[in-house]
């Protein structure tokens, strides 16, 4: 049978806000169901997390407690293990602390270029590149013809200088003659005048009294006048010839002078002819050889470069390894180049300042940021006993190790005693 009762067709539209409505009432029911499910499940897994920690600790802690009971020399030997492991650490840390060592450190000497002092072309070169030469061994020799002609006109401006001061000491010997002379005419011309005062006073007497003639009282008269004035004529010649000694010596010291200037002259030249051979002023090794034969040097032109033998190690420590540096204690060193080699030395000097404080262009602090850096001080190490079959130059690499305490270590001494 059909049912003919009215059917209610409903809006779809409003099935669907009913439907909206609907959900967004029971939203804050489910969201709430949830938070309070989720609380739940996080503290259940908190407790589960717990319980699993303590049953894997239990676990681990019955696994070692059967290990222990199954392996008791495994046990054992893991234990002596580890306390000679700790006394082995114990030992090198001890036994380290009585060294102090760095591997910034390098060769140094004061080396120097060769030139010559003289211009000239090299006749002949006496050494080869890293030979080594003693104090005074030849190097080069120059062509030193023109400075032996420049040495024999020094020599003959010397001989004409003293020809000159001979000449003038003639001539003051014969001007002292001449005074000697002049002194001794003086002195006759003192008698003769004497003789003419005597002989015009007695004619003079005899014409008063009528015994003499006029005439005799008048020559003798011009007599004594003429033997005054030839007594004066000699003095005055003899002051004349003593005045012409203070020209004379003047003139020899002026001879002198160029004597002497003569001889410097030649001691120049003599020099000038010396610099001509250029010899080593100590011993060391010839490096960097420029020269050549028939070479044009120029004087201060470097010849070859010059490494004495006196050599050491600079090593830069840092600041805080020189609390018990001191100069004196000993050094052992190894050269990079022969790590085989052991050289030993002790510690020269330390430098009163750090490195960068005498570099050219010095750090400043006081400006800009700042950034503690720890320092680096150059120690110089002297070398004893250095190999003589190997080659040890400037700049070449070290690994110095200063011992700064003086006292054994506990391995040292374990070491002795056994």
């Amino acid at each position: 049978m059909l049912d003919d009762s009215p059917q209610q067709v409903g809006n779809p539209h409003q099935d669907k806000f009913a439907k909206r409505a609907n959900s967004s009432k029971g939203e804050p029911v489910l969201r709430d169901r949830e938070a309070k499910d989720g609380s739940l499940n996080d503290d259940v897994r908190t407790d589960t997390t717990d319980e699993n920690r303590a049953s894997s600790g239990k676990s681990r802690t019955k696994r070692l407690l059967d290990i222990l009971k199954h392996n008791p020399v495994a046990v054992t030997f893991g234990l002596i293990v580890a306390v000679l492991a700790t006394l082995g650490g114990y030992l090198y840390w001890d036994y380290a602390r009585h060294f102090e060592s760095t591997d910034d450190a390098f060769v140094d000497s004061r080396q120097f270029s060769i030139a010559p002092k003289v211009s000239g072309y090299l006749r002949a070169v006496a050494v080869t590149d890293n030979q080594h030469i003693s104090g005074g061994d030849l190097i080069a020799r120059i062509d030193n013809r023109d400075y032996r002609i420049a040495l024999e006109q020094a020599d003959a401006q010397v001989t004409a200088a003293e020809a000159n001061v001979q000449n003038i000491d003639a001539q003051i010997t014969a001007q002292q003659a001449q005074i000697s002379e002049a002194q001794a005419q003086i002195v006759q011309a003192q008698a003769a005048l004497t003789f003419a005062e005597q002989e015009a006073a007695r004619y003079e007497d005899l014409a008063r009294r009528g015994a003499g003639s006029i005439q005799q009282a008048q020559q003798s008269s011009s007599n004594l006048r003429q033997q005054g004035a030839n007594l004066e004529r000699t003095q005055a010649a003899t002051t004349a010839a003593q005045r012409q000694i203070d020209p004379l010596k003047a003139q020899r010291r002026s001879a002198e002078a160029s004597l002497a200037q003569a001889e410097a002259q030649r001691d120049q030249a003599q020099l000038n002819l010396s610099y001509t051979t250029v010899t080593a002023a100590q011993a060391g090794h010839i490096v960097r050889l420029t020269a050549a034969v028939g070479q044009l040097a120029q004087a201060g032109t470097s010849l070859a470069m010059f490494v004495p033998d006196e050599i050491w190690v600079t090593a830069n420590f840092k600041e805080t390894q020189l609390a018990f540096m001191r100069p004196g204690q000993p050094v052992t060193m190894t050269i990079d180049a022969y790590p085989a080699r052991t050289i030993h030395g002790r510690v020269d000097s330390i430098q009163p300042g750090s490195g960068t404080a005498f570099s050219l262009l010095p750090v400043e602090n006081a400006t800009g940021n700042y950034v503690k850096i720890v320092q680096r001080v150059p120690v110089k190490l002297t070398m004893d006993g250095l190999p003589r079959d190997v080659s040890i130059g400037p700049g070449m690499s070290a690994v110095p190790t200063v011992r700064v305490l003086p006292q054994p270590s506990l391995f040292e001494r374990l070491t002795r005693w056994m």
